[in-house]
């Protein structure tokens, strides 16, 4: 089957054209709920008061969503759920505009009037043949709409692409100035029900960014978490509780979300604000509550703080890893870049000890003259409490490593012995530790080293060598693989 371009639906637009012209409008919106998920959509909970009489009737519900998701729509009363059953839901989504009018008029006498110069007024009477746009299929079935002139059967011939105020004698069946939900209930409860539309939507997007400000040494940070929210879904939400998922919910079609932009730097502070999220785990995820009631506006981003954590205690990390070579000399030797990372225990004794969402990590530090700069991020995946997050931030410029293979020996026909030196050369002024990463794969076992080591897993083991000032260190090894 081939994939329209232009995704409709015929047979929800047929039965909003076939309802009653005299559906009631229901009440404007008393409570707005929303949860948004960091997956592109959101869900959108709305209770209004709606009079219903006995036996069968038709509601019209506007201002929803125009990206909504007409399968997900829930619609309940929360007065008498028992007494209101939904006999017929429809999804009216044909929205009046000029192209559309044009087109849903075609074959109907209308009038153009133009304004000539003077103050003379011209109009031209007639049948439409054409309208601005038209809906074409190409070899594979594909629809796409292509622009095309008016064009007008006049009692004098046929005008092209005729100008000036187009006057109706009446608007085409079926449009709506804006989206809109039309129920068929059948109530044997007479009177004032309040009632909930639940359905999800498209365009609702939330992420988090992380700012953290080290101190000189690089010993401690301040970390602010920034939410920021970006809503394309069509509609305002007002006064709406908001409350966040964080995590993977699986979703059998995904969207790629929208880059909110990013939020702006936050200083040091001495004392942590209270946060205004009130965080809970909920299924396997987690959601964050905003404690009191927002505005979400259509094509907005907005910015709200989740948590400031002061005086985080960290550790800096400089790490080697083998395999990473950026330049190769004549001896076969690898020059390797030496990476700085942060690293943070995610507990309550560290002023944190809370799920942090995934989200992008920018990290500052204040120079000499007392001026902030930015010296590096990194994406974090989400971390539940308790577990450690590394932020790698860059390379570093004064600490230079190479690598070399001295020896390789064919033991047997499976098994080999090869031998590595390692040189790092420290010229900063004060001492590091570099933490060297190496793999190897199959059953393997350390003959010796002028170091110890430690085993990460099956294919991976580091060592840790200290480099005073100005010196330069070696760390040798011999390994044999089977």
């Amino acid at each position: 089957m081939k994939r329209m371009k232009h995704s409709v639906l015929p047979l929800l637009a047929l039965l909003a054209v076939s309802f009653p012209a005299f559906a009631q409008d229901v009440s404007p919106s008393k409570d707005v709920a929303i949860t948004i998920y960091n997956q592109n959509f959101g869900l959108i909970k709305d209770r209004r008061d709606i009079k219903l009489k006995d036996g069968i009737n038709y509601v019209r519900f506007e201002d929803v969503a125009a990206a909504i998701d007409p399968t997900s729509v829930s619609f309940s009363s929360l007065t008498a759920p028992n007494a209101v059953s939904v006999r017929e839901q429809n999804y009216q989504y044909d929205l009046m505009d000029n192209v559309t009018i044009l087109s849903r008029s075609l074959g109907k006498t209308v009038k153009f009037r133009q304004f000539l110069s003077g103050g003379a007024v011209r109009e031209l009477t007639g049948t439409l043949l054409s309208s601005p746009a038209v809906t074409v299929a190409d070899s594979d079935g594909n629809l796409s709409q292509r622009s095309q002139s008016v064009v007008l059967k006049t009692s004098s011939g046929i005008v092209v692409g005729p100008s000036g105020e187009l006057e109706l004698a009446e608007l085409p069946e079926g449009l709506v100035s804006k989206p809109s939900l039309l129920w068929k209930l059948e109530c044997d409860k007479a009177g004032s029900h309040e009632s909930e539309i639940s359905y999800q939507a498209q365009g609702l997007n939330w992420k988090c960014d992380y700012v953290a400000v080290a101190n000189s040494d690089d010993s401690a940070c301040d970390l602010t978490s920034w939410v920021t929210i970006d809503n394309k879904s069509g509609a305002t939400y007002k006064d709406a509780s908001l409350k966040l998922m964080a995590g993977d919910v699986h979703k059998i079609a995904n969207a790629q979300p929208p880059a909110p932009a990013a939020p702006m730097m936050a200083e040091m502070a001495a004392d942590a604000a209270a946060p205004q999220f009130n965080e809970q785990t909920f299924a396997e995820y987690h959601l964050y509550s905003l404690k009191g009631r927002t505005d979400v506006r259509d094509n907005e981003t907005k910015q709200l703080t989740l948590f400031n954590a002061s005086a985080v205690p960290v550790k800096k990390l400089y790490v080697m890893e083998s395999g990473r070579a950026t330049e190769y000399g004549e001896d076969g030797s690898e020059k390797i870049k030496v990476n700085v990372k942060l690293e943070v225990n995610n507990s309550k004794e560290n002023n944190l000890g809370m799920p942090l969402p995934k989200g992008k990590v920018r990290v500052y530090k204040k120079d000499q003259d007392g001026a902030m700069q930015f010296v590096g991020e990194d994406q974090i995946d989400h971390t539940p409490k308790d577990e450690k997050v590394r932020v790698y931030i860059g390379d570093a410029f004064d600490i230079a490593c190479n690598r070399i293979q001295t020896s390789q020996e064919q033991v047997s026909e499976r098994v080999q012995r090869q031998s590595f030196s390692i040189s790092i050369r420290n010229h900063k002024k004060e001492p590091v530790t570099v933490t060297v990463v190496e793999h190897s794969y199959g059953d393997w076992k350390i003959l010796k080293s002028s170091l110890p080591y430690t085993k990460k897993d099956s294919h991976t083991f580091e060592f840790l060598v200290k480099v005073s000032p100005d010196t330069e260190e070696k760390l040798t090894y011999t390994i044999e693989s089977r």
